[in-house]
């Protein structure tokens, strides 16, 4: 059984994929150690973090099918999504970040019980105002909470934007893998 509360450390080497290094057949685990300082969680103005619940649910399957499109990955249905917090240990209610702004649901990480990031999105009209970072800040936050040695994510290499959002936040790149055909 794998021992998530164990560090595993930086990665052997420069593993670090170079500027030109956008492929779409291929996607990189990323890890956080949270070990290592972290910053405090901060909002940016007019935006603050909301409990997951029945009522912005639909918001936030919508907000992570919009992800999908742009940056790659998969959601299921929303019913079948929905139910999985109810029948997956995976799904934990507690592991979805939930940010809002005046006009409704602007920012979503969702995290399961495995100490891991499954999806990260910030709407179009909120990018580029610190929403990213801070999401991943509170989700580290919430796993070091459940005394996790770390936090891993998976990301496609074609994502320059997501890598460097992950990057900024201090994740390190373990290992490069390549999608299998569908």
């Amino acid at each position: 059984m794998l021992d998530r509360s164990r560090t595993y450390g930086r990665s052997p080497g420069n593993l670090r994929p170079g500027i030109d290094d956008a492929s779409a057949r291929h996607y990189w685990l990323m890890r956080r150690d949270l070990n290592l300082p972290r910053r405090p969680v901060v909002w940016p103005l007019s935006m603050r973090e909301v409990p997951f619940c029945v009522e912005n649910a639909f918001d936030v399957h919508q907000l992570f099918m919009l992800g999908t499109r742009d940056g790659g990955g998969r959601v299921a249905d929303f019913t079948t999504w929905l139910e999985a917090f109810e029948r997956d240990p995976e799904f934990d209610r507690e592991l979805c970040f939930v940010v809002e702004d005046p006009l409704g649901v602007v920012a979503v990480a969702q995290g399961w019980t495995s100490a891991f990031i499954r999806n990260l999105v910030v709407h179009p009209r909120a990018q580029r105002r610190g929403l990213g970072i801070a999401l991943l800040d509170r989700a580290f936050e919430a796993f070091a909470e459940r005394r996790e040695g770390h936090v891993d994510l998976k990301v496609m290499e074609s994502n320059r934007a997501a890598r460097q959002l992950y990057e900024r936040a201090g994740m390190d790149y373990v290992h490069r893998c390549e999608l299998d055909p569908r």
